[in-house]
Order: C-alpha cells, then structure tokens, then sequence
C-alpha cells in the first residue's frame, strides 16, 4: 500500500505527464516522459521528491543524483548537515539546494572523458539553467508546449562558470550577449547547443595540432602548449616584417611565447622565438603595413621588446577587414597578461598552472564562438578574461581578488571537499586536466594539493563576482558619459561653429565690455577701471586680485547647484546656419583659416611695434612715446586723479 507521499508525488507527476507541461523539451515524447514514468512507477518515487521544489528542479534533482549514486533525500540530507544556517533559510533554501546537487554533479560529471560531446550532459546543464530560475515549489510559471523555454542571463551567470570550459564568472555577461544577440537577450538551447559543439571542435583542434618537430625540442623544457597555429594555408599566408625584409611563414601561439618560422623552398626555417612569459617590457599593438613602407593596411599586430634590436610586425592578409588580426592580437595579449599577472603577484605551483588554464579555456571558449558566430565585428577582447580586466575601470581590483583566491591559503579551509562535492564548483585547473591537457609541472599533484575550489559558490557571491559587479557598473557609467558626449557632437563645420559660438557667448560679451573699457566709449567706466587697476597693481593685490576671482567662481557654482537642485539645465538653443554642400564647406573652412592667418599677422605687427619702442629701433618714436608717458604721468600726480580725457588719450597712446 503506497504510503501518503508517495501517492501525491505519483498524483503530480501523473497531471505533469498528462497535460504535457514538459513537452517543451523534445516536442515529442521524450526522455522526460520516460523519467516521469519511471518515477511514476518506482516504489522509491517518495525518496526522489523534494517537496521544496518545483516540478522542475525535483526532475533535474534526480539526474543529479543518478550521476552521483545517491537519492534525491540523502542530497538533501547532506545540504542540510553541510550548509550554514543563512544558506537554509526558507527563502533561499530551494535555490540553494538545487546548486548544491548541480555543483556536485557536474563536478563529477565532467571527468568522464567526452562530456562535451554527450547530449544528454548538454541538455543536462541547459536544464539546470532552466531550474535555477524556477527553483521553489510555488515558483513553477506556467508553461506554453509550443515554445522552448529561454534562460536568463542571471541563470547563466550562476551554472555556465560551474563548468570552467563554458564560461568564466568575469566573462560570464560579455558571452552571455554574443550567444543571444539574435533571440533579444534569452538563450536558446539551440544555439547554446551549437556552442558546445563548438567548444568540443576546438578542445579536438588544440589536442591533435600539428607540432613542428623543431618546436617540440625547443618547447620541452617548459612542457608548452600549443594554442593556435597560422600560415600552413596558402589562401592565407602570415608575413613577417623586420625591417625591410618581409617572409612568409608558420606562426605559432604557445601558452608562453609567440614563434615564427619563415618558409623557405620546401621547409621551414629554425623557429624565431618572441617570450611572451619573461619581463621583456613587451608591447604588443596593432600595426599599419604596406608595399615599400607605406603604412595602408590595418591588418598586421607588432612585437616589441628590450630583446630585440628592432621590432617584428606580423601581418594576417585578407580581403575584407582586419577580424584575422584582431583575433590573434588578442589572444597573443591574453597570454602576455597572464604571465604580467603571475610575476606581479608572484604567483607560481599549482596557483600558476590555475592561471594559465583560465587563458588556456578563454581561448578555446573564443575559438568556439568564431566558429559559430555570425558578427563580423567581434570584439575577441571582451570574451578573454585577461583582456578584459586590462580594460575595465578597476580591472586591477579583479585580478587582485583573483590572486588572493588562487592562493593555497584561502583554500585551506576547501581541502577537506573532493572532486565530487562540496559547496564550491571546480577549479579551472581541474577542468583543463579533465579535458585531457597538462599544463606545467604541478597539474599531476592536483588532487595533493587541493586545489578543486572554482570561483562559485553555493548561494554565495564571492568576492571575485562583487568586484566585478561594481566594476561593471564603474564601466556603465563611463560608458554612459561617454554616450552623453558622442550625443552633442554635431556634423558639419558651420554647425560646429555656430555651437561653439553659443557656448562661448559669455565670454565674447566679456570681451566687447573690456573692448569699450579700452576704447573709452564710457570715460567715467574707462576712468574708473584704469584707476582701480593702477591701485590694485601698485599695493601688489593683483595675486589677492585672481584668488578672489576664482572664490567667487567657486561660491557662483555652489549657489547654482542648491538653487537649481531638481530642475533640468536651461537648454542650449542655436540657430543652425543653412545647410551647406561640401565645396562650401571646403570653402569656409579657407576663409577661416584665412581670417586667423590675417589675425595672427596683426598680433605679429603689435608685438613688433612693442619690441621697436622698447628697444629704441626707431629713436625718434621711442623718445616721442616715452616723453608722453612722463608727461600723463606728472601731469595725473599734479591734478591728483587728472582729467578724464587726457587720462583716455595717454591709455590709447599707451596701446
């Protein structure tokens, strides 16, 4: 006789299976209904139900601990003995028990060589997306049989990094947008399925890679890895520029350094070798190339460093574009990062060869989006995480945090959790050795040394995903300046000018005043001016004079930001001149370089008048000039503040 559980948990999924609420799977009858069947005909049905979840959550639940050979209670059982009190909390408890058996699971599931390519692990992960976002029992949507069910960016964020090779927390949201560019910010299995049979071409690629035997000898020593390797095809040759000879050859992108060999009648020649791990004070940056010198071409990456007497230019010739190139400059940048951060850091053992696997697996995620993705302007930087933290606003807050959480100190408290559980998702490290790669010298000692903790963990933010969180907002806000400013740009030259025209009114009014000032058109403003500039200098105010200029400048800003707190600025109103043709344009632009040549020629002739007068060049005016001066000036002590327009005649002669 069925106990109580057990016939309301056979009642449920009876209801699911009949009104086909998990035909959005397979659109036909599915694995799923057989699994509901299954767990409709099992005598254990109760033990595999957890009344906290949804429908959902309960299904994915039980794959998990199919994987791990455990009931869905005993998963449950071991959550609530592992877990802190905070991670049991009722409303948080669903979500966080289903991580706790999806980490578990995956971090079991993917030492099995080829998961990548096994569907029903796809399909697998996808669901756990699904689940995360529907995880409590009371949080099951309603769903329509006619459509896939989507994921979220959020739901990505938190399963995608549990398994290093499909993303990486820090480049989580940047790949999150190229997969759904098209499906207007929702993931469809379809592509995410397209993604992974992507990541499994080039996880092949990078393991059966043509290796030169000349570069075996000189990258034994350092048990290298090939990344990438260019110039074998004839449609699309690498050149190498050094100086003014040019060759083309085989390029080759190691986990260290950079190699080039030039192609000789019928082999190559020996290896170049361009050490991207050592402190060289490397630079490595786009670069213009051409026929006989000319820079033309957008399309070649140049190296740089205190090793060589003059720089290498590589060049990746097409068509069309510059993708080639911005693809190897951005790998080759991922690897020279990554040895910046482990010498800055003094990173080395197992927490350098964990470095260099989160290049390692950027890499490959970035080969497997090339491969599937139809935008032709890419941006590789944004997909690699070394790249990225060179460019976000406190980029080196990341890779400080990624350094104090790479060390064996912080993993201390982790050693006591193996590879198929714990509280924490797998180590890249981890996931490059499960791929079948070794890379350095300490991936062998993986298991001694404990080093099995990834970067997510169970209904936690880490300190790593908080400082990416606030420097993606610091990144949003520059971006949002920067939107403010590409906002007033206006094109045209006569526009332009009648903006900045506008803007500087103020101050073209400022100058008419002080112009009258010095013509005298006012006498007693004139007069007052001249008297107050004379006192001013004379009692040596004139530094008192500028600092209470800009006090007041200062006390006018404050004023203004408490009176018009809340009120939108005045807008910038200016009349836009007619619309003008190109040649007119062309032609504007002349008269005004002309006007400013003819200003610049009368400022000339001032200061050469000056210099004659001071100078004496033309003694007569010197004497003449100099007489006038004496004269005003008796003449202003003997009548105490002297006569207004004699005042204004002896300032104009001055002028």
């Amino acid at each position: 006789m069925a106990t109580p559980t057990v016939s309301k948990t056979r009642s449920v999924l009876e209801g699911l299976v009949r009104e086909g609420s998990f035909k959005w799977l397979l659109g036909k009858r599915s694995s799923f209904n057989e699994e509901f069947e299954e767990m409709d005909r099992s005598p254990s049905a109760g033990r595999n139900w957890i009344a906290e979840l949804s429908p959902l959550a309960n299904v994915v639940v039980r794959r998990c601990s199919k994987i791990l050979g455990v009931s869905a209670i005993e998963l449950q059982e071991s959550f609530n003995a592992e877990a802190c009190d905070s991670l049991k909390h009722p409303s948080r408890y669903a979500r966080n028990f289903l991580e706790y058996c999806c980490f578990r699971a995956l971090a079991l599931s993917t030492q099995v060589t080829g998961h990548l390519a096994d569907k029903k692990f796809r399909r697998l992960t996808y669901d756990m997306m699904l689940a995360w976002e529907t995880p409590a029992a009371a949080s099951q949507p309603l769903i329509n049989i006619d459509e896939d069910l989507t994921v979220g960016l959020e739901a990505f964020s938190r399963i995608a990094p549990a398994v290093p090779i499909i993303a990486n927390v820090v480049i989580s949201e940047n790949l999150f947008e190229v997969l759904t560019l098209a499906t207007d910010g929702r993931l469809q299995f379809s592509i995410y399925d397209k993604y992974l049979s992507g990541l499994e071409r080039a996880i092949k690629k990078m393991k059966t890679q043509s290796d030169s035997s000349l570069l075996s000898t000189v990258r034994l020593s350092r048990r290298e890895k090939i990344l990438e390797l260019d110039g074998t095809v004839t449609t699309q040759p690498v050149l190498e520029h050094v100086g003014i000879s040019t060759w083309p050859g085989r390029l080759t992108l190691t986990d260290h350094a950079l190699y080039f060999e030039a192609l000789r009648v019928v082999s190559y020649d020996k290896p170049k070798i361009y050490d991207l791990s050592d402190d060289l004070k490397q630079i490595v940056k786009s670069e213009l190339t051409g026929p006989w010198g000319t820079r033309l071409f957008d399309k070649a990456v140049l190296y740089k460093s205190i090793s060589l007497s003059e720089p290498a230019v590589i060049e990746f010739p097409e068509l069309k574009g510059h993708t080639r190139r911005d693809y190897w400059l951005a790998i080759i940048r991922e690897v020279l990062y990554v040895h910046r951060f482990i010498k800055k850091f003094k990173i080395s053992g197992v927490e350098r060869d964990e470095a260099l696997s989160k290049a390692v697996l950027g890499i490959l995620r970035l080969q497997a989006i090339q491969e599937i993705s139809s935008v032709n302007s890419l941006r590789c930087e944004t997909l690699l995480m070394f790249n990225l933290c060179d460019q976000l606003p406190g980029g080196d807050l990341i890779l400080e945090t990624l350094a104090n959480m790479s060390s064996l100190r912080e993993l201390d408290r982790t050693n006591s959790y193996n590879a198929g559980g714990g509280m924490y998702s797998i180590s890249s490290l981890a996931m490059v050795s499960n791929l079948g790669f070794v890379l350095g010298t300490s991936s062998s000692d993986l298991n001694e040394a404990g080093l099995v903790v990834g970067e997510v963990a169970v209904g936690e933010m880490s300190s790593l995903e908080k400082v990416i969180k606030e420097s993606r907002n610091s990144y949003k806000k520059v971006v949002l300046a920067q939107e403010t400013v590409d906002e007033v740009k206006v094109d045209g030259i006569d526009t332009n000018l009648a903006v900045m025209k506008e803007l500087l009114l103020p101050v073209m009014e400022v100058g008419k005043w002080l112009v009258s000032l010095i013509h005298w058109d006012d006498p007693m403003k004139s007069l007052v001016f001249c008297l107050v500039l004379t006192f001013v200098i004379s009692r040596g105010w004139l530094g008192y004079a500028f600092a209470l200029m800009t006090i007041f400048l200062a006390i006018f800003m404050v004023l203004t930001r408490f009176c018009n707190q809340g009120q939108s600025p005045d807008e910038l109103k200016v009349i836009a001149p007619p619309p003008m043709n190109t040649v007119e344009q062309f032609l504007a632009v002349q008269n005004a370089i002309s006007q400013a040549e003819q200003a610049i020629q009368d400022g000339n002739i001032i200061l050469l008048k000056f210099r004659a007068l001071l100078l004496s060049i033309f003694p007569q005016a010197s004497e003449k000039f100099a007489l006038n001066i004496h004269l005003q000036g008796k003449q202003a002590q003997k009548d105490g503040q002297g006569d207004s327009e004699s005042g204004g005649s002896a300032y104009r002669q001055l002028l």
